[in-house]
């Protein structure tokens, strides 16, 4: 049986790295897709010019957890049954791409981990950031019973067909909260893999008054509170056990 996989990068204004970071990622990836999520600095022309990937434009942008559900929907439909997902920003290293893929074969879901263990070279965080994603984890490890060190890595790999039983429904970058209550929900395997830590550009913007790190972490909390509350709401039986036991 053929064993169908794909590398995803959801996109928007990365007019800087995109075609030097997707140079790298189609050394390591068979098949490549970029979800352009309504990019206006010309990485849609960029985009174009190419022959070697497949890409999905949203008209409009509608944000980063909207641009890895469109990559969900496109492994499902297309019949793929590994999807990896790498950022476009230069901080996640392309030449790890086939770990992710081996380590799919033994897990539903293999997230990286910029914090499981240090690598020569790697960056110091900003402060807000790294604080922020350790509160987060914290909770998420307390609620759900896992013993996670990084929520919020991008750089991940999903057996598709685990893919099919999410409904995800977060569109910015909280969508990773409701990832994770759903997956436990679901029953899923999850495993993390070590990845450096690197950071080149500091000052990304979160959305409007989402850059106030107060906000964006009550904004988390938020979308963590909301995702438990749908998942009891359809009462599934895994998800019953699980936050039963987490409570």
């Amino acid at each position: 049986m053929n064993y169908r996989w794909l590398t995803a990068l959801p996109v928007y204004n990365e007019v800087r790295y995109v075609d030097d970071v997707l140079d790298e990622v189609c050394e390591y990836s068979p098949e490549v897709l970029v979800v352009d999520d309504g990019s206006t600095d010309g990485t849609g022309e960029l985009l174009a010019a190419r022959n070697d990937i497949q890409v999905v434009r949203h008209a409009r942008n509608r944000g980063y957890g909207a641009g890895l559900k469109t990559a969900f929907q496109f492994a499902v439909r297309e019949g793929y049954d590994c999807l990896v997902t790498i950022d476009c920003d230069g901080q996640h290293e392309p030449q790890r791409i086939p770990q992710f893929v081996a380590a799919c074969a033994h897990a539903d879901l293999v997230s990286g981990s910029r914090y499981l263990r240090q690598f020569d070279g790697d960056s110091e965080p900003p402060a807000d950031r790294q604080r922020i994603n350790r509160r987060i984890t914290d909770e998420l490890n307390r609620r759900l019973g896992l013993h996670l060190t990084d929520a919020f890595c991008g750089f991940k790999a999903y057996r598709v067909r685990a893919l099919q039983r999410l409904h995800l429904t977060e569109t910015g970058y909280a969508m990773p909260i409701e990832l994770w209550v759903q997956a436990v929900a679901a029953g899923l395997k999850l495993i993390e893999l070590p990845v450096p830590l690197v950071y080149l550009d500091e000052s990304r913007s979160f959305g409007g008054e989402l850059d106030n790190a107060a906000t964006r972490l009550q904004h988390y909390y938020d979308v963590l509170e909301r995702s438990l509350r749908a998942v009891r709401a359809r009462g599934e039986p895994v998800a019953a056990e699980a936050l039963a036991a987490a409570s």
